[in-house]
């Protein structure tokens, strides 16, 4: 076989983060499980397609559909037309059903192959409450020129004539953003904030930043919203400050969309493309919103993470503590607490939680959410949890923990972490992940410094996309 090839292949499999697997024999005395394995992005189970090969390995290779002869009985028509094109979601075009199916087994298969596990309980996957409009938060890019799809680029015009985009990234292209007017993730509104925003500066002639010369001057527009109260946030990113045009921008808007309740401007001066600010102002409203998950009330501000899928979050935590199952005698630690969302969670049920986060505005909002809610039994620490934590218990005498949870970032915890962990001794560990890969890397060190796993549930935060939420619960043996 040569890169370029064109092969027929049928889906047999569905890898982890979206992947179509094929098997061919290359030698028919090989065994079956000897077959060479195709990797091919967008192929679902059941389908038989013509694929171009874009990379060879010893191993495998990797392919894309080139045109689908016979199509899997579990594709469905998408809901948004710029499905395909757009970053935003991978799999819309596969049912549901077969989606949480599909990443229930990609995260046994994680924890059987990657982490070397066995013996343990799989709890059924929780799906989501909603297929659409799901997310509490969407960010949006803009970019110099947008890019043009297939149609667009056949259609005869002058290419320097067209405006600004302002959507999402093209798959794997940082550099590149779809220009698009509908979403189907966050809510209506949202479009409508979308699209006015683009109309607005458009009109003003006001110039997108560019990741090439580092000149220009808007870079993001970050909406949040609240899904039990009526708080809807507009943050607009921009590399250098213009009060009159964002006070402008912000009075025009809220006359198109008086729903908004507060309008927030981050100045973000540095070279890299985040969605964050040196600093902020804010330009109508108090510059928060909040939102309850469960019974607790949370403040929400421009910059502080806070579960992107509300109504699971609340089913992702109480598995959480489910399986912790705390009890009134037990001292809780929460690793990588972030704004205090699982330490609020646990705090009714245990003695104490003492809880750590290494960014210092989250462990403001922490705080500040902690007297929301009237709890007195939470301790926020700022510590760096790519280093020993062990010095900080010892220095301000903390009590050691009965229960560690643990909800690291996708990269999952360092070795130092998992050290400290293995020697404070907990008699129970509750890892939450996003990433089960990695999730499993870091369980099975845990295994062998003296823990059972004793089950796993996962959970769906982001249907249509190759994303999943983990909970497992380790023992001491």
């Amino acid at each position: 076989m040569d890169k370029g090839e064109l092969v027929e292949l049928e889906i047999v499999g569905y890898a982890f983060e979206g992947k179509g697997i094929a098997k061919i024999h290359l030698d028919e005395n090989l065994e079956d499980e000897k077959k060479y394995v195709f990797f091919i992005d967008r192929a679902y189970p059941g389908d038989i397609i013509n694929a171009k090969i874009t990379k060879l390995k010893r191993s495998y290779a990797e392919a894309e559909i080139v045109d689908i002869i016979t199509p899997s009985p579990f594709r469905t028509v998408p809901k948004c037309s710029f499905f395909g094109v757009c970053g935003g979601c991978k799999a819309q075009d596969l049912s549901y059903e077969k989606q949480i199916e599909y990443k229930q087994e990609q995260v046994v298969d994680c924890f059987e192959h990657i982490g070397e596990l066995s013996n343990f309980e799989v709890l059924p996957i929780q799906p989501s409450e909603r297929e659409f409009f799901y997310r509490n938060k969407m960010e949006y890019s803009f970019a110099e020129k947008r890019w043009l799809t297939k149609d667009e680029m056949e259609i005869e015009e002058e290419l320097d004539k067209v405006p600004f985009g302002l959507g999402l990234h093209i798959p794997g292209r940082y550099d590149k953003v779809l220009d698009i007017n509908e979403c189907f993730l966050q809510s209506e509104i949202s479009n409508k904030i979308l699209n006015y925003t683009r109309y607005f500066f458009t009109e003003k002639k006001a110039e997108s930043y560019s990741t090439k010369t580092h000149t220009g001057y808007l870079r993001h527009l970050v909406i949040k919203q609240s899904r039990h109260t009526d708080g809807l946030m507009v943050n607009i990113v921009t590399a250098s400050e213009n009060d009159d045009l964002i006070n402008e921008y912000t009075q025009s808007m809220l006359k198109e969309i008086p729903e908004i309740t507060t309008v927030v401007n981050n100045i973000n001066t540095k070279l890299s493309q985040v969605a964050t600010g040196d600093f902020e102002k804010v330009f109508y409203g108090d510059g928060f919103i909040y939102d309850n998950i469960g019974k607790f009330k949370f403040r929400i501000s421009a910059n502080s993470f806070f579960q992107t899928n509300t109504l699971q979050a609340e089913k992702l935590y109480q598995a959480a503590l489910d399986f912790a199952d705390i009890n009134e005698n037990e001292v809780v630690y929460d690793l990588f607490c972030g704004a205090g969302t699982i330490s609020i969670f646990a705090a009714p049920f245990a003695k104490e939680v003492i809880a750590f986060e290494s960014v210092e505005s989250a462990i403001e909002d922490a705080n500040l959410n902690k007297q929301l809610n009237e709890l007195n039994n939470i301790q926020f620490y700022q510590s760096d949890l790519n280093k020993s934590f062990l010095p900080l218990i010892e220095k301000n005498k903390i009590k050691k923990p009965d229960v560690i949870i643990t909800d690291p970032p996708r990269s999952g915890m360092n070795p130092r972490t998992i050290d400290d962990m293995l020697e404070l001794k907990p008699g129970k560990i509750v890892y939450i992940s996003c990433k089960p890969s990695t999730q499993a890397r870091d369980i099975q060190m845990l295994v062998k410094g003296g823990y059972i796993l004793e089950k796993i549930k996962p959970v769906d935060m982001f249907p249509h996309t190759y994303h999943i939420e983990n909970v497992a619960i380790l023992k001491r043996k």
